[in-house]
Parts: structure tokens; C-alpha cells; sequence
């Protein structure tokens, strides 16, 4: 994710169903605010060189692209607004960043989905800004991976799918070393959230992603 002339964080994204897979991040927590504006990714659109998010205002005006062109393979500010019981659930929160640019960086609808508002508000907060620095304590470095299972169902008029599930991977690093690993996940129904280990997040996502095998962090971190 490319923003201000720098790549902030990496993201996996579905253009079919219009979500991130998963965004993957180092955790460097600090205070403030990004910019307040939302992005779009011009890298989803056929046929152009744009390597950067720019807002939707910009590639219309400037660079000539139809709404039809973006709302092709991604979100658009307009499916997010009418959405009822769900918010713009970041996989990788402003907050986790500790630069004005890498959490302006966050705010793009290629790292977000429909996540339902109790969870939003709820546990998945106390997660992130409680359990994380917690967790982190100690560490070196943190690489965090979160991501969204697809679900059954869809919104914004069958644009935008509403995941099952949202899951989050970290993994600690004391000097170089890999340390500790933990996880969490939650329906994304309800606001609850399950800490686990990150081999037990591991065998819970390859059921859910129908029996694929998912390993995270490359097999690098502690499973247990």
C-alpha cells in the first residue's frame, strides 16, 4: 500500500468480492490521526501506471477515469454509506501506525471490510488497543497479519461481500529471533472474540477457507 511516495503495508485483495484477503503490517503503535480521507487503489484498474492510492475525486478529475472504472474491481466511498449495523472494519488500524503518513495510509477501501458495529466498537477494539500492547510488550519487532474470511451474504446492493469471520496473527520478535506468536478471531455477528494460539488459528482458518491449508508468517514463528 503506496502512499506519499512509500509502501506502508501489504495487501491481498479480492476484486470479485470487493474485500481485502488480508492486510500484513509491522505494529508500531502511536498516537494521532491519518489524514481523514478515503482512497481508492488505481493499481486494481486496467490499463494505467498509477502505483499510488489516490481519492476517487482525484482519479475522476485528474486523471480521467469513469466511477464505473473504479467501482469495477473495489469498493467506492458510496457502498459504505449506507451500510446498517456494520462499520468500515480496518484490518490494519490507524492506531498501529505511528507516522501521520502511515496512518493516513490505512484509511483506503482496499483495507477494509463490513464489520459488523458491537464487534467494531466492542471486543475487536479491546484487542487491538488492549491485548496488542500487552501482547507486544518486550518485543523487538511485531508483524502482524490480519484478514476476513468471505461469507454467505453480501451488501451495498451485491456489491461488497460481508466476511464470517475476521482473524488477526502476530508474531514477536525478540532481537531477530522469533519469539512468540499469538492469535484471534471473531463471527462477524457478534461481539465476540477468541484468543488463540497461532497454530490453532492456523487449523480454524483452513476449515473455514474449505480445507485449503493456511500457514502464516511462513512457518517462521512459534505455533503453540
Amino acid at each position: 500500500q503506496r502512499y506519499s511516495n512509500s509502501y506502508h503495508y501489504a495487501t491481498l485483495y479480492d476484486r470479485d468480492r470487493r474485500i481485502p484477503v488480508y492486510s500484513a503490517y509491522k505494529y508500531q503503535p502511536g498516537p494521532g490521526n491519518g489524514s481523514g480521507l478515503w482512497f481508492v487503489e488505481p493499481e486494481l484498474i486496467d490499463n494505467n501506471n498509477l502505483k499510488e492510492m489516490e481519492t476517487e475525486s482525484v482519479l475522476i478529475d485528474q486523471h480521467k477515469f469513469t466511477l464505473d472504472q473504479i467501482k469495477a474491481s473495489q469498493a467506492v466511498l458510496d457502498d459504505y454509506k449506507q451500510l446498517i449495523g456494520l462499520d468500515h472494519g480496518h484490518l490494519n488500524p490507524s492506531g498501529h501506525q505511528n507516522s501521520i503518513e502511515s496512518k493516513t495510509a490505512t484509511f483506503t477501501l482496499t483495507n477494509v471490510v463490513p464489520q459488523d458495529s458491537s464487534l467494531y466498537t466492542g471486543w475487536w477494539n479491546v484487542y487491538e488497543f488492549t491485548t496488542m500492547p500487552k501482547m507486544s510488550k518486550g518485543c523487538t519487532t511485531t508483524y502482524v497479519i490480519t484478514g476476513a474470511v468471505p461469507g454467505n451474504s453480501y451488501v451495498a446492493d451485491g456489491r461488497i461481500n460481508r466476511p464470517s469471520h475476521i482473524w488477526s496473527a502476530a508474531c514477536c520478535l525478540v532481537g531477530t529471533q522469533p519469539n512468540m506468536a499469538w492469535g484471534a478471531i471473531a463471527e462477524n455477528d457478534k461481539n465476540q472474540v477468541e484468543n488463540l494460539s497461532l497454530g490453532d488459528l492456523e487449523a480454524r482458518l483452513s476449515a473455514l477457507y474449505r480445507g485449503r491449508t493456511v500457514t502464516l508468517f511462513n512457518n517462521a514463528c512459534p505455533r503453540q
